[in-house]
This record gives structure tokens, sequence and C-alpha cells, in this order.
């Protein structure tokens, strides 16, 4: 049971008494959490002071992953030195690093923060069919990182009309989350699916009965417009500098999109 947990999501004090009531012993949760702008912005002590606070408010001794929210320009490099020296103290089992772009984690290597064991476990970013960024994706994966999924699902149920996919919908007889899904441990990406209701996580589990066929993934993968990779631009370029006192900043580099 992975729980994919954030402090800019501030619900991390629910989900620790929620655990606590379940039953379900520590060995058998994975906590993963984030570290959000603000405090990366602050630097490596308030990065730190973070994650005890995280593993206070989740009840769970220690984090099982910790990740940079977003690579804030000029700070980045210090948040990720500061959650490694929280793993050599026992409070992080593994580090990683989250909407991090090749150029990003270039900023890391250059640093010489990412050799042996010091490397991220996992880079988690948005992938679905509609942001299929195959350059980025390829080059993690080379690295020996993982790449783990959010927003797979697309928006939900009103961006599921997309012709292609409900194509593939209706060769499977399978229904456009387990579609979704499936196309993405099909490529051996993590997903991390999002439900507020006990049949959408039913539905959301059953990826595993079926296979797409190389004419469907090939289908599903070549969805992503240059319009979609400008939003993704944009949107990173906001989100980097979000909730620090240089939001609105422009782009410091360019960053491969693709």
């Amino acid at each position: 049971r992975l729980l994919d947990c954030a402090q800019f999501y501030a619900n991390e004090h629910w989900i620790g008494e929620c655990w606590k009531k379940s039953g379900v012993s520590r060995d058998k949760i994975v906590f993963e959490s984030k570290v959000w702008n603000d405090t990366i912005y602050k630097g490596a002590d308030a990065v730190k002071a973070q994650v005890q606070k995280c593993i206070d408010d989740l009840q769970c001794e220690y984090l099982d992953i910790m990740l940079v929210h977003w690579p804030v320009p000029g700070k980045h490099v210090e948040a990720y030195k500061a959650l490694q020296e929280c793993k050599a103290e026992g409070k992080i089992k593994m580090v990683g690093i989250s909407n991090y772009t090749i150029e990003d984690y270039e900023e890391l290597k250059a640093a010489g923060l990412v050799s042996g064991d010091d490397k991220p476990v996992l880079n988690q970013f948005e992938v679905n069919p509609l942001l299929y960024r195959k350059k980025t994706i390829d080059y993690f994966k080379k690295e020996g990182i993982v790449v783990q999924s959010y927003r797979g699902l697309l928006a939900g149920p009103s961006s599921w009309d997309h012709p292609a996919i409900q194509e593939v919908c209706s060769e499977t007889g399978r229904s456009a989350p387990e579609i979704l899904g499936r196309f993405l441990v099909q490529l051996e990406i993590g997903h991390i699916p999002k439900a507020s209701a006990t049949s959408r996580m039913v539905q959301n589990s059953e990826i595993f009965g079926f296979s797409l066929s190389a004419a469907q993934m090939e289908k599903l993968s070549n969805l992503t417009t240059p319009e979609a990779l400008e939003n993704y631009k944009t949107t990173y370029i906001k989100c980097i500098w979000r909730d620090t006192p240089e939001a609105g900043a422009a782009l410091p580099r360019e960053v491969t999109i693709e």
C-alpha cells in the first residue's frame, strides 16, 4: 500500500490519524511525501524541519520516500542534499525528485549528488497518452530512475472521450481508467491513481488481467500535440516559482519539454 502524500496537500495529519485507526502495520505501508516550494526556498534547515513535521503528522517514525516537489531554481540542489542528510540520519529510507526535467537532474549531477546510492529512486511527473514526453521518460529510465506518473487518468471522466482512447476501450471492452492505467503499466511507469469512491478504486486496480496490443500502445503513444507540450512548459515555469518570493519570474534557462 503506497500513500502518496505531500506538504502541499495539507492532509498528512488526517492520513496519520486514519492509518493509526486502520490497524495496518507500519511494514505494510509505503509513505511517500514531498517538500513544497516555500520550504525549499527557505533552505536546508527548513527542509529538514519539514521532514520531521511530516513524520510527526503521519505518526510513522520514518518516511519511506521523500521527494523534492518542484526543482525551485537555485534552491533545489540544496534541498536534495538536505534530504540525503535526513536519509543518513534514518528519517528517510529513499530520496526522490518530482517534476524534474533533464536539465534539472543534470544540476544534481553537476553537484556530485547522484552517484551510487545517492541517486534519486524515482522522478514523479505527469504521464498519460495526452502528455507522453518520450525523450524525458527514456532519459530517466536510462539513468536507472523509476518514472512515477501522476494524473495518469488525465483530468478525470471529462477527458476520457478522446476518440483514440474510446477506440481502444471499444476494442478491448475495458473502461478508460483501465486502458490508461494499463498503458502506464506496459511502459513500466509507476501509476498512482486518485479516486474518491471505493468503486473507482476497484476499477483503477483492474489493469492486470489484460494487455494492450503493440498497435494500441502505438496509437496511445502518439496523441501528444505540440500545444500540449507548450502548455506543459507554461505550467512548469509557473510551478517552479510558485509560493516563493520570485513567483511569476521567467524560466532561467531552456529545458527539454519532449
